[in-house]
């Protein structure tokens, strides 16, 4: 017999909302994997040697995986029935994602400094184009934290709202997904982080 705790678990595993977003995902996965591809034969064919990534890229590996943290503590103050601490976790995820964003478009301009365009050479576009696609997909996201933080924040102001806000199966539930989805953010990011700065390191 299973606790609840793995019961809990088993039905969300199995969730139509939960395999539609697995489904989601490993698409968005496929997508980077065949951009990623494509930048390694694109590269070899041509001859053309790989760019260095700002040291932002690598800095904004650091702020969203903070961001990963506080939305996890996000989910475990939920689950506390800790009102005061999600809150604080949902607006500081969302205060790290917003820097994130505006790290990566100052990023992108230091790439611009050194004269480094779109049309600078294959490899440069492969850089910009698969930044941006994570970029739209981060910025995806954001609504969804808003919209959990202003629930929050409008329900949760007596002991009774606070009780059945908490108590919502739903609303566990999205926020699992949204915890999910963020954490692969995430680790697509620093797949991605990677898979450049290799690809200069052994040019």
């Amino acid at each position: 017999m299973y606790d609840d705790a793995q019961q809990e678990k088993i039905a969300f595993r199995f969730h139509p909302y939960n395999v539609l977003l697995t489904l989601i995902l490993m698409g968005i996965t496929s997508l980077f994997f065949a951009f990623s591809a494509s930048y390694m034969y694109s590269r070899y064919q041509t001859g053309v040697p790989p760019i260095r990534l700002p040291n932002l890229f690598f800095f904004n590996t650091l702020i969203l995986l903070a961001s990963s943290g506080t939305m996890l503590l996000a989910k475990q103050s939920y689950r506390q029935d800790n009102t005061t601490r999600y809150q604080w976790m949902l607006l500081v995820t969302i205060g790290l994602t917003l820097i994130f964003l505006f790290l990566q478009i100052v990023a992108w301009k230091s790439l611009f400094n050194q004269e480094i365009f779109v049309a600078y050479s294959n490899t440069a576009s492969y850089v910009y184009v698969i930044s941006v696609l994570h970029f739209v997909h981060v910025l995806a996201g954001l609504p969804f934290l808003m919209l959990f933080l202003h629930a929050a924040i409008k329900r949760m102001k007596e002991p009774v709202s606070v009780l059945v806000y908490f108590s919502d199966p739903e609303k566990r539930l999205k926020l699992d997904l949204l915890t999910k989805y963020w954490h692969y953010l995430d680790g697509l990011w620093l797949y991605l982080v990677l898979f450049f700065w290799l690809n200069y390191f052994f040019q």
